[in-house]
């Protein structure tokens, strides 16, 4: 893709402002994926259990005795019950402590390898903040999403490049060669096509052990994901490689005498990029909430583990989300990603549309 194209998309692109918002809500969400050990202020099974579904912290730029200060400040909380016997949280104004930039705490290794004890942000003073409230261990919420979303963001991308690549390489020897080749890649499509996904992992994870690790789970997901989600995107591009095979340069290049596989990956499947940049984009998503749906039920990533599926799983009690209604903050998450990728790929998919305006 040359410069002039690359920019005219650029340029396309950014006159579509939900895709630009879209496109940095993305790379802001990935940066704290990447750096979730800097950016979350304790680790993902750090818990303090007298800190049971904490409210979310109150922050003040006032002290106790109404002087103003430039670092906000929060206090230690403790609980108490009111005359229905319900956990009631107040600030113990005595003991502040202040929010600030690059403190030290908790030690952790810094992209596995570099120990390090420096986190973005935090409560000085050995002070417990919680920006968006505890769960019912008394851990963090915002930091256990920062490290849930290395599973949530990475599920999708990792399953659809399995899934891509498979759709791809199915679907263009079949759209190339025709015929029975043709004729059986795509019954075994349509037979993978009819596999309810949902309904596949249940069983699958049903065969495995109840004590299997995360990991483990994991990796079964984003398989099961990605055997069944390549099967419609093979047949799209199958048609699409049918029609690009009649064309003057690939029969000029057959004629040349180049490889059959060099030509479906030189010369046809480019010309598919624009349909499977759109298509991945907007499949992204799917894989997203299928994780998050099985660990919701408790059936993929299990605790103490985080992702933003098993994190909802407290909010399917309704007196939790009730009395406790931060517990909710996942599935804001989750609701953010998925439409920040649907506007995304309604963006790119008007850049290479060809009857768009100029």
């Amino acid at each position: 893709m040359t410069d002039s194209v690359f920019s005219t998309m650029v340029k396309k692109l950014s006159k579509h402002s939900l895709a630009v918002a879209g496109f940095w809500i993305l790379v802001f969400l990935y940066t704290v994926c990447i750096l979730a050990e800097f950016v979350a202020p304790y680790n993902f099974d750090s818990e303090n259990r007298g800190n049971s579904y904490a409210p979310p912290t109150e922050i003040h730029f006032t002290d106790a005795f109404g002087k103003f200060s430039f670092q906000p400040i929060f206090y230690d909380v403790s609980y108490g019950f009111n005359e229905y016997y319900q956990r009631v949280y107040v600030e113990d104004t005595t003991r502040s402590h202040h929010i600030g930039l690059f403190v030290k705490g908790e030690p952790y290794k810094l992209a596995g390898i570099i120990p390090c004890s420096v986190h973005l942000f935090g409560g000085t003073d050995g002070g417990r903040l919680y920006l968006m409230g505890a769960d019912s261990r008394g851990r963090d919420l915002l930091s256990r999403m920062v490290f849930g979303s290395r599973v949530s963001l990475t599920v999708g991308l990792i399953g659809v490049f399995i899934s891509t690549f498979l759709g791809i390489l199915i679907g263009g020897i079949a759209g190339y060669y025709g015929g029975i080749t043709d004729a059986l890649l795509m019954r075994t499509c349509e037979m993978v096509m009819l596999v309810p996904s949902f309904y596949l992992l249940l069983a699958m994870r049903a065969a495995f052990p109840p004590d299997v690790s995360s990991s483990t789970v994991y990796i079964l997901i984003v398989l099961v994901l990605s055997f069944i989600g390549w099967a419609g995107l093979a047949r799209v591009v199958r048609g699409m490689s049918k029609s690009i095979s009649q064309r003057e340069f690939v029969i000029a290049a057959r004629s040349l005498g180049q490889r059959d596989l060099v030509i479906i990956f030189k010369h046809v499947i480019p010309q598919t990029y624009s349909f499977l940049i759109v298509s991945v984009t907007l499949a992204i998503p799917s894989y997203i909430l299928g994780e998050s749906a099985l660990s919701m039920i408790g059936l993929g990533i299990m605790d103490p583990q985080a992702s933003w599926g098993n994190m909802l799983s407290d909010a399917m009690n309704i007196a939790d989300v009730r009395f406790h209604p931060w517990i909710l903050y996942p599935g804001l998450f989750i609701f953010i990603t998925v439409m920040a990728f649907n506007f995304l790929g309604d963006g790119l998919r008007d850049v290479f549309d060809p009857k768009s305006a100029k």
